[in-house]
């Protein structure tokens, strides 16, 4: 799950009750992604959503802040594809943190995946999206190429829906991401949701 707090009315607590259904849902990475918040704001509420998950397996990325990552205890930090190298962030980095990097083509997933420090990559945009306006969808062929390019684990984010998400079936990706899937539907509906999508997917 990628969060945006804008489509749950803009309040940080709705925010953290979303990330803490997630959970309860069973959703493996939460990614915090509130990049107009301030340092203070965002660390606030990073620390409430690390605090929400305990116990749960689910464990909570920053998106490329490291500094807020490690002083506010999340178990990674999700670098973009301008951002530091993964090698630096990961000399940083407490045993088991996560990196991942977000990637848009074949090229640019090769040279990542050899430079190393990365734990997974995240690839798109896939299909259509009013997430990223103006960014061209790339298509499952161009996914299941990057997937077989790389050793990492390639999640699959942009226009993943309970329509689309079946399609990623046999592309070789272990798995998606999804700010609408999680975000659009009730706190009650979201269990189902994820449940839904995650057996359209495939159990890959």
């Amino acid at each position: 799950m990628v969060t945006d707090r804008r489509r749950l009315g803009g309040h940080e607590d709705a925010l953290v009750r979303r990330v803490a259904c997630a959970a309860a849902a069973g959703v493996d990475l939460v990614h915090i992604r509130e990049r107009d918040m301030d340092a203070r704001a965002l660390s606030r509420v990073v620390a409430r959503c690390v605090a929400t998950t305990a116990g749960s397996r689910t464990r909570v990325l920053v998106n490329d802040r490291l500094d807020i990552a490690l002083t506010a205890g999340a178990h990674g930090v999700h670098l973009r594809g301008d951002s530091m190298p993964a090698g630096r962030a990961k000399a940083l980095a407490p045993a088991g943190f996560l990196i991942g990097r977000s990637v848009h083509t074949l090229d640019v997933t090769v040279r990542v995946t050899a430079d190393g420090g990365l734990d997974y990559l995240l690839f798109g945009t896939v299909f259509d999206t009013g997430s990223k306006p103006g960014h061209a969808a790339v298509g499952i062929r161009e996914l299941t190429s990057v997937a077989a390019a790389t050793p990492l684990p390639v999640l699959a984010i942009g226009g993943v829906t309970l329509d689309t998400v079946g399609q990623l079936s046999g592309t070789g990706s272990a798995g998606f991401a999804a700010i609408g899937l999680f975000a659009d539907v009730t706190e009650e509906q979201l269990p189902e949701v994820f449940s839904t999508a995650s057996r359209a997917f495939g159990g890959q």
